[in-house]
């Protein structure tokens, strides 16, 4: 299955939210959204496309109301996510955890465009294997351009297939987070700032921490 969902923030006013396939989207505040799957998604084959688009003045708070699990299919283990974000207000995307079950691969693509005073906080979180599973497979691509110039080009593997797999102890979760145009903030793991403003903090373990739950 083939899912989309559009959200458009404007000042003054509530998102706007287009949505076709399983997933949608609840106004729950007023600068605030909650997606929610409508059928199960992502099974092995299915596509989700979120594209956001928060205009200068506005602000988008971006929540989900469960963790998203990850099935195989009989025809093809295999789901992808991909994410259009532009942003000229501010957005705050921090969606509940991504969990990979056994024997599943999924991918994500996340492409955001910052222009003029553009404020962000995106924070992604996986976790390879249900309770007793380890075979899975996830990889993200995050690509941040700010006023058509490049920001950011970060990508992560996790699980059976990533090139630092090993099965003595390779992590099998992680925590990305990044923000802009803070340079630093209390965040999981490592935090680096980037050249051009804004910073990046990554973190990886075998199980999400209890304190990784939405702030």
């Amino acid at each position: 299955m083939q899912s989309s969902l559009l959200v458009v923030a404007c000042p003054g006013r509530m998102p706007r939210i287009e949505a076709t396939g399983a997933i949608t989207g609840r106004c729950t505040e007023a600068d605030t959204v909650h997606l929610v799957s409508t059928a199960a998604t992502p099974l092995g084959g299915d596509g989700l496309t979120v594209r956001l688009i928060v205009e200068a003045g506005a602000r988008l708070r971006i929540r989900t109301v469960a963790a998203m699990v990850t099935l195989p299919a009989v025809h093809s283990p295999d789901s992808t996510a991909c994410w259009e974000i532009d942003v000229a207000g501010e957005l705050d995307l921090d969606p509940q955890p991504t969990v990979v079950a056994g024997g599943s691969g999924h991918r994500t693509t996340t492409r955001l465009r910052l222009a003029g005073p553009a404020q962000v906080r995106l924070r992604e979180r996986v976790q390879i294997g249900r309770s007793g599973e380890r075979h899975g497979f996830w990889s993200g691509a995050l690509h941040v351009d700010i006023d058509a110039a490049p920001l950011l080009r970060h990508r992560l593997e996790l699980g059976s297939g990533a090139l630092g797999d090993d099965v003595l102890g390779a992590p099998r979760a992680c925590i990305s987070e990044l923000r802009y145009p803070q340079t630093s903030f209390d965040g999981a793991g490592l935090v680096l700032p980037l050249a051009v403003g804004g910073s990046l903090a990554t973190w990886q373990g075998d199980r999400l921490p209890p304190e990784a739950a939405e702030r």
